[in-house]
Parts: structure tokens; C-alpha cells; sequence
């Protein structure tokens, strides 16, 4: 069986982050930090190193992978939908505080998408990349609450640890061949 390796970097900074206000769906651009952050983590992935780069349809995430290709000579990101943040219903714009203390059941927000559904999209989502980029190597630009529901499932629970936040940039790579799905490198710091 051949290996497909995928790396999942976090899109750069937007203001909402700065605040750790629950973006989830809503469009909140790259900031002039989250652009910087970008150039920087393009000058440390090398092109040779992937053959696809894969982002999510939110334009923080299509601008990140925007400029990483321009600057590290990837070919042109594609969208791909399955790759979208976790919806946070109507507790979107909140600041994490303000979600916990108002949704004491944070999975049970009108409106959100549950964690139960968010790990059947992010199985569906790798079960897309195994069979349609099986031997390849996928660079994709996402989200963190999906980031870390994916590096969750593919270690079993063992990573992240408690507490830990994947950074804006932050790259995990991580493959699937006969063994299954298993994490290459955890790397939950940002790459600039």
C-alpha cells in the first residue's frame, strides 16, 4: 500500500483570534499579523515536500494558502469543503468565556455543529483524502477546532495534550498507509 501524506496547517491570525472569539463559519478575514504569519510559515514549507495543497472555502484560510503557494512555488489551492472550521451556531463572535458561561453544554448550541458531527466529517474527510490522494502528499490550510479533532482521532486521544491550542500556522502532518492513519510530526507551535 502506498502512503499519503497530509499536512494540516492552521490559517494565520484574524483579529477574532487575538480576542478567542468563536469564529466557526463566520468569514472573518487574515489580519495584517495573520499575513505576516503566512509569508513566514511559506519560507519553511518546502515545495518539493508536497504535491497538492487543499484549503478551506473561509477566506482566512484561502488567504493563508494564498500567499503560501505564491511565495513557495506550490500549484494553486484547491477549495475543498470538508476542510471548513466547526459551525459554533449563534455562539459565533462570542469570546470563549462568554460561550462557556452561556452554553454550560458547549455542544449543545443552537444552531453548532455538534462534536459527534464534526468527527463524522472529519472521518469522511479522511477517508476522501486516503482514496483520492492515496500516495501523494496534500498540504491543507484549515481550522482548529477541526485540526484538533483530526490529530484527536488519528492518535487515538493522545494528542493534543490537555490545554494545548494549535497555533495560527501551526503544522501537524500526518499519514495513512497499511497501519492505518498515524501522526509523522505534531507540531502545535506556529511555523513563523
Amino acid at each position: 500500500m502506498t502512503e499519503t501524506v497530509i499536512g494540516l496547517l492552521r490559517h494565520g491570525q484574524t483579529d477574532w483570534n487575538i480576542d478567542f472569539r468563536l469564529q466557526g463559519v463566520t468569514d472573518v478575514p487574515l489580519n495584517e499579523t495573520g499575513m505576516r504569519q503566512a509569508r513566514l510559515a511559506a519560507t519553511a514549507i518546502r515545495s518539493e515536500d508536497w504535491d497538492f495543497v487543499l484549503t478551506s472555502p473561509l477566506s482566512r484560510a484561502k488567504e493563508t494558502a494564498r500567499i503560501v503557494v505564491e511565495l513557495s512555488g506550490l500549484p494553486e489551492p484547491q477549495i475543498e469543503n470538508l476542510l471548513l472550521e466547526r459551525s459554533f451556531g449563534e455562539a459565533e463572535g462570542l469570546r470563549h468565556e462568554e460561550w462557556r458561561a452561556n452554553y454550560p453544554d458547549t455542544n449543545n448550541v443552537p444552531g453548532a455543529e455538534t462534536l459527534e458531527t464534526l468527527e463524522d466529517r472529519a472521518w469522511r474527510l479522511l477517508d476522501h483524502l486516503a482514496a483520492n490522494y492515496a500516495g501523494r502528499r496534500v498540504l491543507t490550510v484549515s481550522h482548529g477546532a477541526l485540526i484538533r479533532k483530526l490529530v484527536r482521532m488519528v492518535s487515538r486521544g493522545e494528542f493534543p495534550l490537555d490545554g494545548q491550542r494549535f497555533e495560527n500556522t501551526s503544522l501537524t502532518v500526518i499519514k495513512h498507509n497499511q497501519k492505518g492513519w498515524q501522526i509523522e510530526s505534531y507540531n502545535p507551535k506556529s511555523l513563523s
